[in-house]
């Protein structure tokens, strides 16, 4: 099975420089001739528009170019794994429909990839675990993939079916809940090392909330003077290019100049505003993939006793909305200060501050089993 799809030169880099333009023309082509759009394509040209295509007039409004670049890796992963371990898998193909390996498959084949991926993929035989919601990422990457086929009648079923559902349980979710006392631990730990720079992008995170993405995205020119209540406020785009202006307390502004000056840039009322606001140790703004790996080498430097998890941005974020919560806030300020959508997602962040709020025990009186509490 193998060499019959790679005798149809199956090549997925063939692609690396398809141009939108080209294959819109080829749309437009189809269009005009009354056939499907997509009835001249291969299996790289559908695969690439799928990823790149441009669905609103705004591009800034699509996929980011992380997002992109995350579904394109996970789709050549699953192709380079269907070439190379095709009969491990499974894929029992005796002819390839009209030269294409997405026409050709059929539900049991995801179904299989999935069973195999999960359990005899190259990753597991190392004895490594995909975590469930790895496998859920995944899942959805293929699921919405090959649902999309089915819409532009590219493939003449709804192969997505053969997959099962990979949902992620409360229990499976990674361990995030990191406390107010935590950051002021490692907060404290900079301090300890005089290391301004990482002291800077933690409290940044905690006190803002802001993503990954947000902070390598932003510029001088977001710190913005508050004309209303004094001080100054951070303009952040968010996902589908949604903008929100997040409040900066006076000892955050201190953090991000000291920052600055440990890097050697010009102060903020110099510096041009286009300029990145953090840069690395190069000059250069952080992309999301640098920082993550920047803040686990800075961070081994400080003695982080009691704290087990891995800590990302993205756990920093989440130590915004617990510490939001802690003090008080309301769950829809805190959804909207992250910038979330819909508030079952801030919800997953609070969690067990929910479920700790609400226990019984908290009802209890004073005097409920007299002197013992």
């Amino acid at each position: 099975m193998n060499q019959l799809i790679k005798s149809k030169k199956f090549d997925i880099s063939a692609g690396t420089n398809f141009s939108l333009a080209e294959l819109q023309e080829k749309i437009d082509a189809a269009e005009k001739a009354k056939q499907n759009p997509f009835r001249e394509f291969d299996d790289v040209e559908i695969l690439l528009w799928y990823i790149h295509e441009q669905k609103h007039a705004d591009a800034k409004n699509d996929r980011s170019d992380r997002t992109r670049t995350e579904y394109e890796n996970e789709l050549r992963l699953f192709i380079e794994h269907l070439l190379t371990y095709g009969s491990e898998i499974g894929i029992d193909l005796d002819a390839i429909e009209e030269g294409s390996l997405f026409k050709s498959l059929a539900p049991r084949h995801l179904r299989r990839y999935q069973e195999w991926l999960t359990k005899e993929s190259p990753h597991v035989q190392k004895g490594k675990v995909y975590s469930p919601a790895t496998i859920s990422r995944k899942t959805t990457i293929l699921k919405s993939f090959f649902r999309y086929l089915y819409k532009v009648n590219y493939i003449s079923r709804d192969i997505a079916e053969g997959l099962r559902i990979a949902s992620v349980r409360k229990d499976d979710r990674p361990d995030r809940d990191l406390g107010p006392q935590d950051v002021v631990t490692i907060l404290r730990g900079c301090r300890a090392i005089n290391h301004p720079v990482l002291f800077g992008i933690v409290l940044v995170l905690t006190a803002t909330g802001i993503r990954n993405e947000e902070f390598c995205r932003l510029t001088v020119g977001n710190v913005k003077a508050d004309r209303i209540h004094g001080g100054h406020f951070l303009e952040v785009t968010g996902k589908g290019n949604k903008k929100r202006q997040i409040p900066l307390k006076l000892k955050v502004t201190d953090s991000i100049r000291q920052f600055r000056q440990a890097r050697g840039l010009p102060a903020l009322g110099e510096a041009d505003p286009a300029a990145p606001l953090f840069t690395t140790s190069r000059g250069t703004a952080f992309s999301p993939s640098y920082l993550v790996s920047y803040l686990a080498k800075e961070l081994e430097k400080i003695e982080l006793e009691g704290i087990e998890m891995k800590l990302t941005p993205h756990v920093f974020r989440h130590a915004f909305a617990i510490t939001s919560r802690l003090n008080k806030a309301d769950v829809y300020d805190i959804m909207r200060s992250l910038g979330h959508e819909k508030l079952e997602t801030t919800q997953i962040y609070l969690e067990k501050v929910f479920a700790r709020e609400g226990h019984a025990i908290n009802q209890w009186s004073d005097d409920a089993l007299e002197d013992f509490l």
